[in-house]
């Protein structure tokens, strides 16, 4: 079997006498879009926590690229080039829409800030930043202080970041959270259009089943903190334990406030 580019191995948490995530060993492919699902409470964001390094695992491992990482703190992980989302949006509200992304190039590209140099003097990073905000439909937004932005641009403006961060895998933790009817075709499409690019790897945590079936390649599933399934869409549809899991198949049962 071909190395995955992102694993986890046998991978638990525990706090106190709860096992969150209990011995999930999943692979994720590179330049796949895996889904994971579960009912509120299976341990989805958790994982990601463990994942991104947001938590140290009591036992397992997380490997990228086949070299175990679950030692290394969140910003070394996302050099490695594993970028995450959260349920929360998480940008500088007080910058305009293209500053927030230029400051992402800035930091891959490893230019900082120096008081005898203004920002204007690196056009190409500008024209960078520029370029993932027309990836995301917010080039019209450039000039706008972020706060402004609505909920769902402000989805859209933190995945930009994460694409100029040059992320190889994004984690995407659920989202369409906390959107409005009207703003949720708008990110779906953003996420298609960088899933059919297939030059980055997505895992994604969500709740709208007709979203995670339309864009996956994989499913996984989690129940109270175990991997139940890992399958194409198709069979985990037919998936009697998964079934189960939803009580009698409502594979809709989740919300932003899941674990």
């Amino acid at each position: 079997m071909a190395e995955a580019l992102l694993q986890t191995d046998q991978l638990s948490i525990q706090f106190g006498g709860h096992k969150a995530v209990s011995d999930v060993s999943l692979r994720v492919e590179d330049r796949t879009f895996k889904s994971i699902i579960g009912p509120n409470g299976a341990g989805k964001t958790t994982l990601f926590n463990l994942i991104s390094g947001q938590l140290k695992p009591t036992s397992g491992r997380v490997l990228f690229r086949g070299n175990p990482i679950q030692h290394l703190s969140p910003p070394k992980r996302t050099k490695l080039g594993i970028g995450r989302s959260f349920q929360i949006t998480n940008i500088f509200p007080n910058l305009t829409v293209l500053e927030n992304v230029r400051m992402a190039v800035q930091s891959k590209e490893n230019v900082y800030f120096s008081m005898f140099r203004h920002f204007k003097s690196f056009p190409e990073l500008e024209a960078k930043a520029y370029e993932y905000l027309v990836n995301v439909h917010l080039s019209d937004k450039a000039d706008q202080v972020a706060s402004a932005l609505a909920h769902g641009e402000k989805r859209k403006l933190e995945i930009a970041i994460l694409l100029a961060l040059d992320a190889e895998v994004l984690l995407l933790d659920e989202p369409t959270a906390g959107m409005s009817l009207e703003e949720v075709p708008a990110i779906i499409d953003v996420i298609r259009s960088i899933r059919d690019q297939r030059d980055r790897t997505i895992v994604l945590i969500e709740h709208k089943m007709d979203l995670v079936l339309d864009l996956s390649d994989s499913i996984a599933v989690l129940f109270h903190g175990e991997l139940i399934a890992d399958d194409e869409p198709e069979a985990i549809m037919k998936h009697d334990r998964v079934q189960s899991a939803y009580l009698g198949g409502d594979v809709v049962d989740d919300d932003a406030s899941s674990t």
